[in-house]
């Protein structure tokens, strides 16, 4: 007898014993690897969020729904002045605008607005009267333009010889080109609406 214990018994339980231990140390291994894998999948998942959100940034950018800020230019046109109190045969138009957006974008601008209109892929931008319609809302000359780009490459497009700032100028337009560090480009914060287009399903 070990300690008022038959010794048979005691050797029995000496081996449940260890074998308790052994599943213990099992278990524990396996609470460790799964804790690991658990650590592992958030990391991955928080990984994937951090992407996503990236993605849905650019996506905001690209589709006109964020604030921008940058480098670029202020485009200002204004019509030719009266004379003697009458108005002059030239106005700005709705084409003459979409000359200047047409050669500010080939020119590498990556946002514009005009009068505190963002400018978007889908933008009208018509003749309305002795007015211009952007994106549905009735501006007035002078219209401001800001593109956001390479100061240096934006200006020049519009000022090389032969280009649109001489054209424009020519019909009696004033057209002010300059260089800024940092422009401001609001977001569009009109409404934007597919009821005939719908994304194509793959599979």
């Amino acid at each position: 007898i070990a300690g008022g214990v038959p010794v048979d018994r005691f050797q029995e339980l000496t081996i449940e014993k260890k074998q308790v231990e052994l599943d213990n140390a099992h278990l524990e291994q396996e609470a460790a690897d799964l804790a690991a894998k658990i650590e592992e999948a958030q990391k991955g998942r928080s990984q994937a969020s951090d992407v996503l959100g990236s993605e849905l940034v650019k996506i905001r950018m690209y589709a006109g729904l964020t604030q921008l800020t940058g480098p670029g230019v202020e485009v200002i046109m204004e019509n030719p002045p009266e004379k003697g109190g009458s108005p002059s045969y030239y106005s700005i138009r709705d084409e003459d605008i979409l000359k200047v957006i047409n050669d500010l974008r080939g020119a590498g601008a990556e946002a514009m607005s005009i009068n505190g209109q963002r400018i978007l892929s889908t933008s009208e931008i018509r003749l309305a009267g002795n007015h211009i319609n952007v994106n549905m809302v009735r501006l007035s000359p002078p219209y401001r333009i800001l593109a956001i780009g390479n100061p240096g490459t934006l200006k020049s497009s519009l000022e090389i010889k032969g280009g649109l700032v001489e054209y424009l100028s020519a019909n009696g337009i004033t057209v002010v080109v300059q260089q800024w560090e940092k422009i401001d480009i609001p977001a569009y914060d009109g409404s934007l609406r597919f009821d005939y287009a719908k994304p194509v399903q793959r599979g």
